[in-house]
């Protein structure tokens, strides 16, 4: 396989990479502490019940240091919006004219050039976008700026790194990575893309812990061969997000990657350590801004001291796209970036893979629950031979939680169904009912901090299972 890397600074072969700090995502980061009527009543604990009162300790700061990501000026040495949009206008109509001309006089790939047709050179598109601008191609335009502002609008800059990414991919036979190779199932495991976030923006999750087995570590990573499989993988599932974007004004036209570094541990995953390293740099020099954000979970404190040391290898850009979030925050920070609906139950959202109840369309409602009260929400039914089934997640956890079934007879019996000191994970239920009643969900939050609890319901006609049996027999 032809060489993947081609970087400023990163020797591969000189080893260059064995200076840096054992981590596996050993880049600068931004640390974040941070279809039935529902019935909803509430009411205060007891006094003796009620947690004492105290300074919330993840309040406004990093909250605002998330907001202030979130929105930040990415221009930042221009504060001047109209001096900026100018400053934009005038490098892209550069940049353009260079790209035209590169074309049209067939230097477009430099050496490769001469390999393409004058018409072969016309027709050359990037994500399946044409990249000669006189096209008139609304998607021509949005790429090139990606360029540009990869290279903070710098004309030369941009267009050596557009030169670079062509021939990368075409060294590297990218453009066929999809269509023509199958590189196994065997990494299904370690990342997937199954989710959007509240803009449409495809979300990928690489989970490196499961790498702790020692077995299925051996098999990924134990040859120089795996781990060139692996890589091209990575590569494999980034073009497999770019083709879920959407290049035009107002479309989606970059992703979030999340890392999990849960149970992941530096000390015996240094294969890993250098292929993530390597698949961060081929992103940031060869998929210019089409990352929104990097976020990393579960990073634990050897994480901070590669903010030196790998800071030479990652433009200042790059480095304003991580956020890392402590384990206790990573619901609340995922939220919001994701609607709950979209967000694995592993981080404690309400999606499930192959899930036969609910789709990602199926919108939950949303509670808020006040410190030191009880909550409850209804789902009734008002036809029997049904079953109910419910989604609940609390961002916060730490409350406790009931279910029950009170049918509408007065007076007559109540089943419960769950009950729990500490709720701490995303929750799913169902319940077939054979008389008008309701499910009711009693969340009781002793806490000082309010609560979010998300959820939603479904009513299915359902035949018993003991009546299809006897049907049978």
């Amino acid at each position: 396989m032809t060489a993947l890397m081609e970087t400023d600074g990163f020797n591969e072969e000189n080893g260059d990479h064995n200076s840096i700090n054992n981590t596996l995502v050993g880049v600068p980061l931004v640390f974040i502490d941070n279809n039935n009527k529902k019935i909803l009543v509430e009411k205060e604990l007891p006094n003796e019940k009620r947690a004492p009162l105290q300074e919330d300790q993840d309040s406004s700061s990093t909250e605002q240091e998330l907001d202030q990501d979130l929105g930040g000026n990415d221009e930042d040495m221009i504060h001047d919006p109209v001096e900026m949009k100018v400053k934009i206008k005038k490098s892209l109509l550069e940049f353009r004219g260079k790209v035209e001309d590169a074309i049209l006089r067939n230097y477009l790939l430099g050496e490769g050039s001469k390999k393409l047709t004058p018409e072969e050179l016309k027709d050359i598109s990037l994500w399946g976008i044409p990249l000669l601008p006189s096209k008139g191609h609304e998607g021509t335009d949005i790429i090139l700026l990606k360029f540009l502002k990869a290279k903070d609008y710098k004309v030369s800059e941009a267009f050596d790194m557009l030169q670079k990414t062509l021939n990368w991919r075409i060294e590297n036979r990218v453009d066929r990575i999809l269509d023509e190779e199958d590189l196994g199932s065997e990494f299904e495991h370690a990342s997937f893309l199954n989710s959007r976030d509240k803009e449409g923006r495809p979300v990928c999750y690489h989970l490196y812990g499961i790498f702790n087995d020692k077995s299925l570590y051996k098999k990924t990573f134990g040859t120089q061969q795996k781990r060139e499989r692996f890589l091209r993988w990575r590569i494999q599932l980034m073009e497999r997000a770019v083709r879920k974007l959407c290049f035009k004004e107002g479309g989606v036209d970059s992703v979030i990657q999340v890392y999990d570094l849960k149970r992941a541990s530096p000390q015996r995953m240094k294969e890993l350590e250098s292929i993530s390293k390597q698949a961060l740099l081929l992103i940031q020099n060869y998929y210019p801004e089409l990352v929104w954000k990097n976020i990393v979970l579960h990073a634990p404190f050897w994480t901070y001291t590669s903010q030196v040391l790998f800071s030479r290898f990652m433009s200042q850009r790059s480095k304003k796209k991580f956020i890392l979030v402590r384990p206790q925050r990573i619901t609340k920070t995922l939220l919001k970036f994701v609607d709950p609906e979209q967000l694995p139950v592993e981080y404690g959202g309400l999606r499930r893979e192959k899930d036969p109840d609910f789709s990602p369309e199926d919108k939950a409602e949303e509670l808020h629950i006040r410190g030191n009260t009880v909550s409850t929400v209804e789902f009734p039914v008002s036809e029997s031979g049904v079953t109910v089934t419910w989604d609940v997640t609390v961002l916060g956890w730490d409350v406790s939680y009931k279910e029950e079934f009170v049918p509408d007879d007065e007076g007559s019996y109540t089943i419960l169904l769950q009950n729990q000191n500490r709720l701490g994970e995303s929750i799913r239920n169902s319940f077939y009912i054979n008389e008008p009643g309701k499910i009711v969900l009693t969340i009781e939050n002793g806490n000082y901090r309010k609560r979010r609890m998300f959820y939603r319901s479904k009513t299915r006609i359902t035949v018993p299972m003991f009546i299809l049996l006897s049907n049978s027999s």
